[in-house]
């Protein structure tokens, strides 16, 4: 199973050279579940990931941000939308959004999205999540990451499949935001990444400069295997890590990962 969490960078940038980026290289990677943060709603009846979902012949689903004003002075357009989202090769069974806490002057509506995919043999509970940024925000982002191990603690149950947690933390693996999830027995698939593979996923300032993809603040974290080996982490990269057409998809990179099962539905 091939598990995809990435940051598509709302509408900043040239978005819509973008667009056509990110179906690239999705298209290229083929995943089974995808989770999707900073995704576009244009108030109007287009949203990206639905798009995505359409080009890709994907389920998908998708949680709007509570809160999006932030967002929207920063490219000055009151109309459009920004969430969390899921595509799916399977249906999605089941839903459940998480607001994340955050002091009022931070809050900008950040959520955690929960589906409960029905794959075959064994339904995959996967989560992803966009937490607070700024470099002053570790403890904020502790409570986050608290509440999302809650969360995940809530509804991973009915099913041999390990929990998936995937999402934009901005945090690095070291930080102490990260250690709920290590505590939980959430693991980070990165460790079972070739030796050497790059594992930046974001950079500082321009994302086409020397610090582009500098730092790994995006992650895919995972409950041990159930019988058999099943969602046991098989391999680790990044994508969507080069321009496309000459134009970079995202500020952020994908991280790929590939995950024991479930098996493939006999053919017919």
């Amino acid at each position: 199973m091939r598990v995809v969490t990435w940051n598509l960078w709302w509408r900043f940038g040239g978005w819509a050279e973008r667009q056509k980026g990110i179906l690239a290289v999705l298209r290229e990677l083929r995943p089974d579940v995808v989770g999707l943060q900073e995704v576009w709603d244009d108030g109007e009846g287009e949203n990206l990931a639905g798009w995505l979902a359409r080009e890709l012949g994907l389920h998908w689903a998708w949680a709007a941000s509570p809160a999006p004003g932030r967002w929207q002075r920063r490219i000055g357009d009151p109309g459009v939308g920004i969430g969390t989202a899921v595509l799916s090769r399977w249906p999605v069974l089941d839903r459940a959004v998480l607001r994340l806490p955050a002091p009022d002057e931070l809050d900008d509506g950040r959520l955690a999205f929960h589906v409960r995919l029905d794959a075959p043999g064994h339904p995959v509970p996967f989560f992803t999540a966009h937490l607070t940024s700024g470099a002053d925000a570790s403890e904020v982002r502790w409570a986050q990451v608290a509440a999302l191990v809650d969360f995940v603690a809530a509804h991973r149950h009915g099913t041999a499949f390990p929990p998936v947690v995937t999402g934009d933390f901005n945090a690095r693996p070291g930080s102490p935001e990260i250690r709920p999830l290590r505590a939980a027995g959430l693991h980070d698939a990165w460790r079972y990444a070739a030796p050497g593979q790059p594992s930046g996923t974001w950079g500082s300032g321009d994302p086409e400069g020397p610090d582009a993809l500098s730092a790994r603040i995006d992650h895919v974290h995972v409950g041990p295997p159930g019988p058999g080996g099943l969602g046991r982490v098989l391999a680790v990269r990044r994508a969507g890590d080069h321009p496309v057409a000459g134009v970079r998809p995202s500020d952020h990179a994908a991280v790929v990962t590939d995950l024991a099962g479930p098996p493939a539905a006999p053919a017919s």
